[in-house]
């Protein structure tokens, strides 16, 4: 493991900032799947302890980005396309096809611009063909309209399954970075939303995750 890799942390939020550490290098492949975490050669480069290491690991775990065993210790774990297709779609589908609709008559004027500069967001990394800004963005605009929709239990939900969904976009997905409209099929979302018709929004919702699911 390069001891380039990872920074070292200051005293404040110890643990926050490892498991912000830990998960970026997770999720942009700087620590791939396979990859054996030492709690000892990672409390040496984040110039901590192994407490708050052994702590921002259990909850890497409960993210789903690394898996533990008696034998191999704690590895990263990748994301297929298959638990995409066949978990993470499905979830994303029900979660989000309720939290937007609730959302058409919560959001105000200024959080339809706030998506807005997201899609412009996308639309500039796509054209610079930057695939970290670009997820960034992607994963930012789903989560602003759940956390804007005033369903908590939606909410929840979400940040269990965000992460897996970020690594998968940013390190995993096949296409991404790649695809052609990304910018496009968010501001087909976006001008749902402002029809302030919540089937039109679920309608969209259902188009959006179903068909590009996989790669947005």
């Amino acid at each position: 493991m390069s001891a380039s890799v990872l920074g070292r942390v200051t005293n404040e939020s110890r643990r926050e900032q490892v498991v912000k550490a830990l998960r970026e290098a997770i999720v942009v492949g700087r620590f791939p799947p396979g990859l054996r975490l030492i709690e000892t050669e990672l409390a040496e480069q984040l110039g901590t302890s192994r407490a708050p290491i052994r702590e921002a690991l259990r909850q890497l775990e409960q993210e789903g980005l690394v898996a533990s065993s008696p034998y191999r210790g704690t590895e990263v774990v990748g994301v297929s396309q298959d638990e995409i297709e066949q978990v993470l779609v499905p979830i994303r589908l029900t979660i989000e096809r309720f939290a937007f609709a609730r959302a058409t008559s919560i959001l105000e004027d200024e959080d339809l611009g706030n998506l807005q500069d997201l899609v412009d967001e996308m639309r500039a990394a796509a054209e610079r063909q930057d695939a970290d800004t670009l997820a960034d963005a992607d994963v930012r605009f789903h989560q602003y309209v759940i956390e804007h929709s005033g369903q908590p239990h939606c909410l929840q939900m979400w940040r269990a399954i965000q992460p897996r969904v970020r690594a998968y976009f940013r390190r995993d997905a096949p296409r991404y970075g790649r695809h052609p409209d990304l910018a496009a099929q968010h501001q087909e979302l976006l001008d749902a939303l402002r029809t302030r018709s919540a089937d039109v929004v679920r309608k969209a919702v259902e188009d959006h995750v179903t068909t590009y699911g996989a790669d947005s």
